[in-house]
């Protein structure tokens, strides 16, 4: 049973991009290569091929070659063979993507919804991009959440043991027995409810934001050596409480957690853009 309450965890609104296909490098194009820069008319300086009288533009061989790079590392091939190899690779996609369209592959409702998920999803991730620069993160903006944050949380950890049991009175028996000399540590692989039991109630050493409220203000409330004298309730059930030991742990340097603030922040950031996005729209769930 984990009585620990979770971390609070940001979720950054994601945005997937379309995958390449994969494709052997090895494979020879039929198609005609573009032919060189130099030996194309001027309106064609953005063109790297023409496939049946389509042309693929640098633009799309830019951001083909820079999802291809997240997938496939470059090797040792140089920059003139790694080109090749990627034009011939957009050849072959745009023969079957011909090839699909001339079947009527693209206006399948199933396709159809794809395509229009790919797209929604690629402008949401340009969108969160786009607000994300025009809206940047201050060095003085995160040194504010530290310190509300980071600094300013107890430095303090806890070292206990505890014992869980469904009942007070079951509780208020085993405190009895503690006060006769019993050994805490076999009581609680005896009578604790907890997965900790076998290991003699032992939790660790954790800080008080993370235990529940009332499991955290007792521990707070006692001294080292010492067990609850009356019955811890959670909502877990009763608890009873043996403080082993206490430490100052003091929180990282900000310089350490910087990068980390920052990511959290732009999810704060991000929440909020939807948020507001939400509230100025008609929402219709059917």
């Amino acid at each position: 049973m984990n009585y620990r309450k979770l971390p609070l965890v940001a979720i950054l609104c994601g945005a997937a991009t379309l995958a390449a296909c994969n494709n052997d490098t090895s494979a020879q194009s039929a198609a005609v290569k573009a032919p060189p820069a130099a030996q194309q008319p001027a309106a064609d300086a953005g063109v790297v091929a023409v496939v049946n009288g389509k042309p693929i533009t640098q633009a799309e061989y830019d951001s083909y070659a820079r999802e291809r790079s997240m997938h496939r590392p470059h090797g040792s091939a140089s920059p003139d063979e790694e080109r090749k190899v990627i034009v011939d690779e957009l050849v072959n996609l745009e023969l079957i993507r011909q090839d699909a369209v001339s079947k009527g592959l693209d206006k399948k409702p199933e396709v159809v919804a794809d395509m229009e998920n790919q797209r929604r999803t690629i402008l949401v991730g340009t969108a969160v991009r786009d607000y994300v620069e025009n809206n940047p993160i201050s060095d003085e903006d995160l040194k504010q959440e530290y310190d509300e944050r980071v600094a300013g949380q107890s430095s303090m950890e806890y070292k206990a043991r505890h014992i869980l049991v469904s009942s007070e009175d079951d509780a208020k028996t085993i405190i009895a027995e503690l006060d006769k000399g019993a050994d805490f540590a076999a009581l609680a692989k005896e009578h604790s409810a907890d997965n900790s039991a076998q290991q003699g109630g032992d939790l660790g050493w954790f800080s008080a934001e993370q235990m529940v409220k009332p499991f955290a203000d007792a521990v707070k409330g006692m001294e080292k050596g010492t067990y609850s004298k009356t019955p811890v309730q959670t909502e877990f059930g009763w608890h009873v409480i043996l403080l082993d030991d206490t430490r100052q742990n003091p929180p990282p340097p900000f310089e350490q957690v910087k990068d980390r603030m920052r990511a959290f922040m732009q999810n704060q950031q991000i929440n909020d853009y939807i948020g507001k996005l939400r509230e100025q729209a008609k929402i219709e769930i059917r």
